[in-house]
């Protein structure tokens, strides 16, 4: 298992600012090697709704997926975001394909049962078939990969992009050597959320926790996280949370997850 692959997440101001996200994808594609890209879109998503007159409704940095919504995050995950970024990767000659989980049925999920919160069309992840996934993979091409799956049963649901990278992570890893890396504005996991220099360069579960009872990490930070320390259990090499210089860098700057 010598083969290193490199599964990128990138969402938060990134995606929905155009020079930022060219800016980019400019840096994902000269990583070397093997790689995925995952990525959200949650702000255009919120966006596009609001203008279809449609409300947006988050619990703990997750998104309620009524059928309105979902209907919005399909058209919006699934199209816009994921072949605006498939189109500007062919454009630095990079041989690139968009998929959701339905394609290729490389993500199934279920949909969320209703505890304290009903979320609506969400899906938890049930099962990965990452098998084509690895031969476009080993045959040069990058799978940009919308955070949206399949029930199995013709249903499609809205799936948190953090979980999608670190299913996808944990699957990749009984073939490669993964290292998982959450792109999006901020340098890190940070201790001053007004100050984007105060980020923690190492982070364990034990800091994590002490953390996030002080309220120091919080909202969509905690889902982004519980899935990182998950796919490090899991068999997956190396998790990183950083932003675009972290890329620039050869991913030696930012937070680095251990347990």
């Amino acid at each position: 298992m010598n083969d290193r692959l490199s599964i990128v997440k990138v969402g938060g101001k990134v995606v929905e600012e155009p020079e930022s996200l060219k800016a980019f994808i400019q840096d994902f594609a000269s990583i070397a090697g093997q790689k995925i890209l995952v990525h959200g879109g949650g702000r255009s998503a919120t966006a596009i709704a609001q203008q279809m007159g449609f409300e947006t409704q988050m619990v703990d940095g997750r998104r309620i997926t009524d059928k309105n919504m979902l209907d919005v995050v399909v058209m919006v995950y699934g199209g816009l975001v994921n072949k605006n970024i498939v189109a500007q990767l062919q454009a630095l000659n990079k041989q690139a394909v968009g998929l959701t989980g339905a394609d290729l049925d490389c993500v199934r999920a279920i949909k969320r049962p209703v505890n304290d919160i009903d979320y609506g069309y969400v899906g938890d992840v049930s099962s990965v078939n990452s098998e084509q996934l690895e031969e476009l993979v080993k045959n040069g091409v990058i799978p940009v990969v919308a955070p949206l799956t399949h029930n199995g049963q013709g249903q499609m649901l809205n799936t948190n992009a953090d979980t999608m990278a670190a299913e996808l992570a944990k699957s990749f890893a009984r073939s490669f050597r993964v290292q998982l890396v959450y792109c999006f504005e901020k340098k890190g996991v940070l201790e001053n959320p007004e100050d984007n220099n105060s980020y923690i360069p190492n982070l364990n579960t034990e800091l994590y926790e002490q953390h996030k009872a002080s309220g120091v990490i919080s909202e969509g930070m905690i889902p982004k996280l519980d899935n990182g320390f998950a796919a490090l259990k899991q068999g997956v090499s190396e998790v990183m949370i950083t932003n675009t210089d972290g890329l620039k860098n050869g991913f030696n700057s930012g937070t680095l997850l251990s347990i």
